[in-house]
């Protein structure tokens, strides 16, 4: 027999309905995180990534030009069917004033292209009637190159690897087979290569300092460690920019650390610690070193005095029982601390544009001279897709080794 409550609803009824509406208020209280997220994380890194390989502006600004494209074989510079449709397309994009994004997005390949581009369209408005192809021809022998049209080809897709292949050195060539960039031009793999040094040595730095005195605060009294933990926090409390402008005063040739060095006798001329990748890596290692420290120091809270105690009851030494005891369990602090100061590394800008050389400037200097200097969102939406691809791929090699689950932050 079914139990029936008062208002005629059974037990079972009224305790689905009650399920259902913990459910309803929890979603309720998660629903203003969830989208949070999802409009300032989700949303901007879809737009990174789709930036990345977006490429309007040629098929939109020369449809015809486009369509004739897709017909022509690229054994040969295109008939005059296609410098009709150059004609006409320029002729819209003179009126339309697109004519510079055409060329700017041809410039990014062929250097120059701008400036022929803009000369076709002026030339365009005033050729009334064919042959069009001897125009273009008579007008520059740029239109008479194959490398142009079949750069012009593959530019005219909605869709382009352009971006991607450049930010690791690479390119379509005039076969259409990949090849590597001029000489003068290669830079991103030398930028990549430094901002996983730079991040390496900082991560590494921050480490040494950080283990001993996380094991120093995690065994000390509380009276004296907690005074210890707001001296360590105490970075947190000021900006990162006037973190690293005091080091700019410090490392300069006439500051203080010089001043400390000669009056210790420790060198006998001023040192060059400013604009050099001595100080950039100083500096973050200052700004990252808490970051590094506590997830270290949270673990080495939890581990029982009485595992080192036992194993030296059991004869080992000092050095092996911290080591073969002690330091194994400390392993998911380490690798937790490491992987986050390593992942805040690789976007780190103020601290190398304002402490370090032209040499010591990391990826995301880059992807801030293309965004705000030379207004190119595919360029540098695409260094920064890389750049989120290597810390994904940190991240699943963390999760493979150690264990996602295991991290602890404090």
């Amino acid at each position: 027999m079914t139990a029936v409550s008062g208002d005629g609803l059974s037990l079972k009824a009224r305790l689905r309905r009650a399920e259902r509406m913990q459910r309803l208020r929890a979603i309720g209280l998660v629903l203003p995180l969830f989208l949070f997220i999802v409009i300032v994380f989700v949303v901007p890194i879809a737009v990174l990534l789709t930036r990345s390989v977006d490429n309007p502006e040629i098929g939109r600004n020369m449809p015809l030009t486009t369509t004739a494209l897709a017909q022509w074989d690229g054994l040969d510079v295109p008939g005059e069917d296609v410098f009709a449709a150059l004609a006409a397309d320029l002729t819209a994009a003179q009126k339309t004033k697109t004519a510079g994004a055409i060329g700017q997005r041809l410039n990014y390949e062929i250097p120059t292209a701008r400036s022929k581009v803009m000369q076709a369209s002026r030339a365009a408005v005033k050729m009334t009637a064919g042959p069009y192809k001897d125009a273009f021809l008579k007008l520059d022998p740029f239109w008479g190159k194959l490398e142009t049209w079949k750069t012009l080809r593959r530019a005219s897709n909605s869709v382009t690897s352009f971006y991607l292949l450049k930010s690791v050195d690479l390119r379509w060539d005039a076969n259409d087979d990949l090849a590597k960039v001029s000489p003068d031009q290669a830079i991103f793999q030398d930028v990549f290569i430094r901002t996983l040094g730079i991040s390496s040595g900082v991560t590494l730095a921050t480490l040494l300092l950080g283990f001993p005195l996380a094991y120093i605060l995690a065994t000390l009294p509380q009276r004296h460690s907690n005074l210890l933990m707001i001296l360590v926090l105490l970075p947190f409390w000021t900006s990162l920019l006037v973190r690293t402008t005091a080091w700019v005063v410090l490392l300069q040739t006439e500051g203080p650390v010089n001043d400390l060095l000669l009056a210790l006798g420790l060198t006998d001329h001023r040192l060059q610690l400013i604009f050099s990748r001595f100080g950039t890596i100083v500096a973050m290692t200052h700004i990252q070193l808490p970051f590094t420290l506590l997830p270290i120091y949270s673990v080495m809270k939890t581990i029982s005095p009485n595992y080192v105690r036992a194993a030296r009851s059991l004869g080992a030494g000092p050095f092996s029982a911290f080591w073969q005891i002690y330091f194994p369990q400390t392993m998911p602090g380490i690798a937790a601390g490491c992987l986050l100061t390593f992942i805040l590394c690789l976007g780190y800008y103020i601290t190398p544009a304002l402490v370090g050389g032209p040499t010591d400037q990391m990826i995301s200097y880059f992807v801030a001279n293309y965004t705000n200097r030379e207004l190119n969102w595919g360029q540098a939406s695409a260094l920064g897709a890389i750049l989120l691809l290597g810390t994904l791929i940190l991240y699943a090699v963390y999760n493979k080794l150690v264990g996602i689950d295991k991290m602890k932050l404090g």
